[in-house]
Order: structure tokens, then sequence, then C-alpha cells
């Protein structure tokens, strides 16, 4: 395939040479050259072994709290609850789908931050029950799939929505820890002194 490309290339650039000998490349074969460069430099990274190692999602432990009851949730009606903080605000949602990280007999119960991690835009009263997303931020319009760990599906924000993770014993549904970094907060990926 890369011997493919190089002759391609080479084909471009012959035809691209202006009569008098000097060369010059058109745009055409400039985008073409770039292209088949990128191609071959992608395909050769992916085929390493700098993605074949898996990586574990950064969890901060925190004290079990108490946040609810299974029997008293409803499909799509998000509870609030603060945790690990007061001042941190979180829902607890029942999506009616098997979700990432979820609990109950059907693995549909999450729970996630209701700040955007972009910039802190607040996203409290914007979940979407129909596609089990959280958003748009108000400030950059991102939007959150809560499905799959409260990653992006669109805006600006970079990195996924601080989830909540649950237990449950019996009827009771207890936080546990944080996966990844509430807007705010410098480190709380480490419990403070």
């Amino acid at each position: 395939m890369i011997n493919k490309w190089k002759k391609k290339i080479e084909t471009v650039a012959a035809e691209d040479h202006s009569p008098e000998g000097r060369h010059c490349m058109s745009r055409r074969g400039f985008l073409l050259g770039g292209g088949a460069v990128v191609s071959v430099a992608v395909m050769g990274a992916v085929s390493g072994s700098a993605f074949a190692t898996t990586q574990k999602a950064i969890r901060a432990e925190y004290p079990r709290v108490h946040i609810g009851k299974l029997s008293q949730l409803e499909t799509g009606k998000p509870v609030d609850f603060a945790y690990p903080y007061p001042s941190v605000n979180n829902q607890l949602i029942k999506l009616g789908e098997p979700a990432g990280g979820g609990v109950g007999d059907e693995n549909d119960i999450v729970a996630f931050n209701t700040t955007c991690p972009h910039m802190g835009g607040p996203l409290h009263g914007t979940y979407k029950q129909e596609h089990a997303l959280m958003g748009p931020c108000p400030l950059h319009l991102t939007t959150f799939d809560l499905s799959r760990h409260g990653m992006v599906t669109a805006g600006q924000a970079t990195e996924s929505l601080p989830q909540i993770v649950l237990e449950t014993e019996g009827d009771d549904i207890y936080a546990v820890a944080v996966m990844g970094l509430i807007y705010g907060y410098s480190n709380n990926l480490e419990r403070p002194a």
C-alpha cells in the first residue's frame, strides 16, 4: 500500500514540474503528497505498540455515602445529591438502558457531576432522556453521553463529565468514588488532608 502511494506521489510530482525544469508543486500535488504522508504515519502509529495497552480511568476514593434507593428511582427522572463535598452537585439517573459504570439489575443507574468540565457551565436540568444525554452546556454547547461514561458527543469540552462511582447493597445506592476531575477543584483525585 505504501508503494502504491509513493508511486502516485512521484507521478503527480512529475506532472507538476514546469517546462523550464524548475521544480514546483501544484496545490493538488502538495495536498495529495501530504495526505499520503499523514496516512502512512497514522497507519504506522496505530499498528505500533503505543495503542496496544489499555488504560484505567483515574478514580478518587471518598467515604461511602448513601444517596438513594433503587425502589424510589423512576426512569428518566434525575435525583439531585451532593458528593464528595456539600458544594458539589450531582444527579443520580435511571437511564432505562445499560450504561458504562451502571448499577442495578439492568446496569442502567448512573450518577454524574452537573458542572461542565470545560469552563464550569451549569448542566443541571439539561438531561435528555430520549438520547441519554446531558447538555448542551449553556456556555459552549457541549453535550455528554451518560450511557458511555459521560463522554463528549459535541462541543468544546475535551474531558468526559465526571462520573460518580456507585455501589448497591440491597435497595440502597451508595456513592463511593469519582472518576474524573470536578471543575473548580485543582485536584479532586486525592483526598484532601
